[in-house]
């Protein structure tokens, strides 16, 4: 078990390394052996201090799932609330999200799907379709226009 001083200068280096949410860091401090208030004490000197901060935490995570993985709004919302972040912040993490950027990029996930599929019948490949974009987090609706898009092309 950590003392608070030595926990926080550890927490410090935890943030300073990689963008973290509160869960993250509680999680940090449960295995350093502090819990209750000294803990509450230490994650208020983080989030004082700038080290921690759940609105820049969302941000990035929305943006960086996004650009890399190419997941949709509907699964990085998901993976948020399970990492605790508020309503407030999910919504201001997804507003990172470019909207021509991320039509585009549903876009070319349905086409490389739709035409990997090449020897399946219509409904059975745009069923399979719609399941990968569905599974990747993005929108029905959104998914059902381009699909139709793609079909007329």
């Amino acid at each position: 078990m950590d003392t608070p001083s030595v926990a926080l200068q550890k927490l410090k280096h935890f943030c300073a390394y990689q963008e973290r949410c509160h869960q993250e860091v509680r999680e940090k401090l449960r295995q350093l052996g502090l819990w209750g208030e000294d803990a509450e004490e230490i994650i208020a000197t983080l989030v004082t201090g700038n080290y921690l901060n759940e609105e820049r935490f969302a941000r990035g995570f929305a943006g960086g799932r996004f650009r890399l993985k190419k997941w949709g709004r509907r699964k990085i919302s998901q993976a948020l609330k399970m990492k605790d972040v508020s309503p407030y912040c999910i919504r201001k993490g997804l507003s990172e999200i470019d909207e021509e950027a991320y039509l585009q990029t549903l876009e070319a996930l349905a086409r490389h799907k739709y035409e990997s599929l090449r020897g399946e019948q219509y409904l059975r490949r745009r069923y399979k379709t719609t399941q990968y974009l569905i599974s990747r987090g993005y929108e029905p609706e959104l998914i059902a226009r381009t699909l139709e898009s793609l079909a007329g092309a």
